[in-house]
């Protein structure tokens, strides 16, 4: 019994009869003390007492530790096994978030490619026909390297050097239906060189301007996307014209929606930005500008063009 790493507790008409080294650690009452005291005295809780009695299993909190704790009985005697699960439970949550995290990045190339699919039902010129081809592939492409972070995890592993022009295209692009429809267009600042995962930049990009298309002042005509130098770095800059959130730092947070935010929505987006930033080593935040909320981010520069 004391090789075991759960807490075992053995009783005979509410008294303890035997606890091993693990129990003895967990409610910190050498073993030969717990002998022959009642269960209260041990364990300290009402709930584990009561547990006992009528045996079953719960889970406790008690200092930050998450306990699963079973109880038998058979006529007067009993037995309690208390497990430390805590690491079990943080992997659950972690697998939770990683599940949501991918349900949100999986999100804009399958809606991409549904467009795609969808423009090639009608008849079109066979060069934009190709055109849409092209993009078809190409978010099928970066649909494999979705899959393939299953693997690898969420840190950006495919950084190379490209020009932030190459980047607002792409999500120009992507957004063309969703700006045609709200009758808005992109304004992008200064170029520079820049290195980063493309497609972890372009998921950044699009979270950033789509919650400047939502959550903006209905009929803004123009969502600007400002840049600049910091030092060896590159700062980018996300404006809308909407209220000024009082919180900016909170929205960061995973499952985390603004006050005024409608419809469905994971909560996701700030978080996913934040995460994959933070992958590079940038930084992110919210600031006021005069009559404009910037949603920033930060990347390495590469020495301007």
């Amino acid at each position: 019994m004391d090789a075991l790493p759960q807490a075992v507790l053995l009783t005979r008409a509410g008294v303890v009869t035997r606890v091993n080294a693990a129990a003895s650690r967990l409610w910190g009452v050498p073993q030969e003390r717990a002998q022959g005291r009642p269960v209260l005295e041990v364990v300290r809780r009402h709930t584990l007492e009561t547990l006992l009695e009528r045996g079953g299993e719960l889970e406790l909190e008690v200092s930050g530790r998450t306990l699963r704790c079973q109880a038998t009985r058979d006529g007067e005697s009993g037995a309690l096994i208390v497990e430390d699960v805590t690491d079990h439970r943080r992997r659950e949550a972690e697998l939770r978030e990683a599940t949501a995290v991918l349900s949100h990045e999986f999100r804009t190339p399958v809606a991409a490619l549904r467009g795609v699919l969808e423009a090639l039902e009608y008849d079109m010129p066979r060069d934009l026909s190709q055109n849409f081809v092209r993009q078809g592939l190409q978010e099928t492409e970066r649909l494999a390297r979705l899959v393939e972070d299953l693997a690898v995890g969420f840190r950006p592993t495919r950084a190379r050097t490209l020009p932030l022009t190459e980047a607002f295209a792409r999500a120009e692009r992507l957004l063309g239906a969703e700006l045609s429809a709200r009758r808005a267009s992109l304004r992008f600042g200064q170029d520079f060189l820049v290195r980063a995962d493309p497609d972890k930049l372009l998921q950044v990009l699009l979270n950033l301007i789509e919650n400047a298309l939502k959550y903006g002042p209905p009929g803004q005509p123009t969502i600007e996307v400002l840049t600049a130098e910091r030092g060896t770095w590159v700062e980018v800059s996300v404006l809308d014209r909407g209220e000024p959130i009082l919180d900016a730092e909170s929205l960061f947070g995973a499952h985390t929606r603004g006050p005024g935010a409608a419809g469905q929505g994971s909560g996701m987006g700030l978080y996913i930005v934040r995460s994959i930033v933070h992958g590079w080593g940038g930084q992110t935040w919210a600031e006021r500008r005069a009559d404009a909320n910037a949603f920033c981010f930060t990347l390495p520069g590469v020495g301007g063009l």
